[in-house]
């Protein structure tokens, strides 16, 4: 068999996959066989700065050989980042199927070979407080990433089969956002642990839950469709939980995204930090609040009292899609991420999002990429002079929405995205089948698998620093706990012996 229809087979094989591991054996077979794997193991590049990566694993193992803690905390210190020697260009995964150069993954094994060795070494050259702060300090400066869960209607149980996939590879961040449909699987990150969460995400509970989520009432009746069986179901699943009550649960910082129904507001990021005593029913059903279609809500939370109180009075909120489907710049601010996977089923940016690992450099695809952002501009300063002239506060706001559509960022560093077609159509607003829910997680999954060792790649260091850094808070919390045991246990001695 020819080189060409062998490597179309394999092609084929990758395709139809129906496990990881198939996916895996095909693309590197199709590696091997294309030249791909010989590639890897070539450092020189042109897309990287090999030699600067080549000097930093050397530097490292250096320092490990001679048993140089704190020489290897100078190098990290010294400018360790995501994309150091620019080892995240795109471009990089457009050679192979699976993997990328070999020097790259030494030095990612490196880094974290070296936290180790630094959380390990002799507390007599390197201090319990000095670990502490190294980690603390280096953990906040190399960042971590998030996972942002688009709007999308029906279609956003295509995220069931994302979340699936990262849980199943231990690839789930814990920093999650939801908007609109997104809100509904992030909600269910943020109040399942993993085992629960595994079953919570299959077709069968997705089904069981949301099966007639849509009843239509028609126009004139505040909303196209009654929202009783969407807030029942939502009820049923997370109660009164606060999003303080979620994250002591898990452990995730699981944010839901809403937007205002009125004028002179901005779209609120509700979670853990910003509103920990938020009731996550609520917050979700007015994310899930797509105008006409469903009513805007007004959000609740636990008050001192244990109390369920207005939150925020006199506003209502809407979905959090129209405004913030993808809060990248905010969750930067509150978790200090700087890496992003985006799990995107909204409709309005899906057909025209590329499926390709990187952007062509060619001058067609870079002039259609300026045009394509030229019209975007010229368009958010139409809706910024409509919106000042034409009077009337409903147009307005409809206004203001659809300017805020035009405007937002509905990409990320890794996008995981449901195929093209019509047959999308189907999922938006009508009633799912169980089998009907079954393949689109199936096809998320599949749409997963070609990014999993780019994800892996892309959190490996963060997730190292993150786990040595919880193990030492835990200890330090140990040491505070005896110290004031201790001192109790003085103070106590000290009144008995004063007696």
């Amino acid at each position: 068999m020819a080189k060409k229809d062998e490597l179309r087979t394999l092609d084929l094989a990758i395709a139809n996959a129906n496990s990881y591991q198939e996916f895996l054996e095909a693309s590197l077979a199709h590696d091997r066989l294309s030249g791909a794997e010989e590639w890897k193991q070539i450092d020189k590049s042109n897309d990287f700065d090999y030699r600067l990566i080549q000097k930093r694993v050397q530097r490292m193992k250096l320092a490990k050989a001679n048993k140089d803690a704190t020489g290897l905390m100078f190098i990290l210190h010294e400018g360790i980042h995501g994309n150091l020697g620019n080892i995240s260009n795109p471009i990089l995964g457009s050679y192979s199927k699976v993997g990328t150069k070999r020097l790259i993954q030494e030095f990612l094994d490196e880094v974290c070979s070296a936290l180790d060795f630094i959380y390990h070494a002799d507390e007599q050259d390197v201090d319990f407080h000095e670990k502490l702060a190294f980690f603390e300090e280096t953990t906040h400066a190399y960042g971590r990433s998030c996972l942002m869960l688009s709007g999308g209607a029906g279609l956003g149980f295509f995220h069931c089969g994302v979340v699936s996939s990262l849980l199943d590879h231990n690839l789930l961040p814990d920093v999650i956002s939801g908007a609109s449909a997104g809100s509904i699987v992030a909600a269910l990150a943020a109040t399942r642990r993993e085992d629960e969460l595994k079953h919570m995400l299959t077709a069968e509970v997705i089904y069981e839950k949301f099966r007639k989520w849509s009843i239509w009432r028609g126009p004139g009746k505040g909303s196209w469709l009654d929202s009783t069986n969407l807030e029942n179901a939502l009820i049923e699943l997370f109660d009164l939980m606060t999003f303080e009550d979620a994250y002591h649960l898990t452990g995730r910082h699981v944010t839901i995204t809403v937007s205002p129904a009125d004028l002179h507001q901005y779209s609120r990021l509700l979670n853990a930090k910003t509103s920990p005593n938020a009731i996550i029913t609520q917050a979700v059903r007015a994310s899930c609040a797509i105008p006409w279609v469903f009513s805007p809500v007004q959000l609740r939370a636990r008050n001192q009292a244990g109390e369920i109180v207005p939150y925020i009075p006199s506003r209502k909120f809407a979905d959090g899609s129209l405004m913030a489907d993808m809060p990248f710049s905010r969750l930067a601010r509150l978790y200090g991420v700087n890496h992003s996977i985006v799990s995107q089923t909204n409709p309005l940016a899906v057909p025209f999002l590329s499926r390709r690992k990187h952007h062509s450099r060619g001058l067609i695809d870079m002039t259609t990429r300026h045009l394509a952002n030229l019209a975007k501009t010229n368009s958010v300063f139409a809706f910024d002079i409509l919106e000042n002239i034409i009077p009337g506060k409903a147009t307005k706001l409809g206004i203001h929405k659809l300017r805020s559509i035009i405007d937002q960022q509905y990409v990320g560093d890794i996008n995981i995205l449901p195929e093209r077609g019509l047959g999308n159509l189907k999922y938006l607003l009508s009633n799912p089948t169980e089998k009907g829910i079954g393949e689109l997680i199936k096809k998320a999954e599949k749409a997963t698998w070609p990014q999993l060792d780019l994800i892996r790649r892309n959190t490996q260091i963060s997730k190292t620093f993150r786990f040595y850094l919880n193990k030492l808070k835990a200890r330090e919390t140990k040491i505070l706990a005896n110290r004031a045991a201790k001192r109790k246990a003085a103070q106590a001695t000290a009144a008995s012996g004063g007696q």
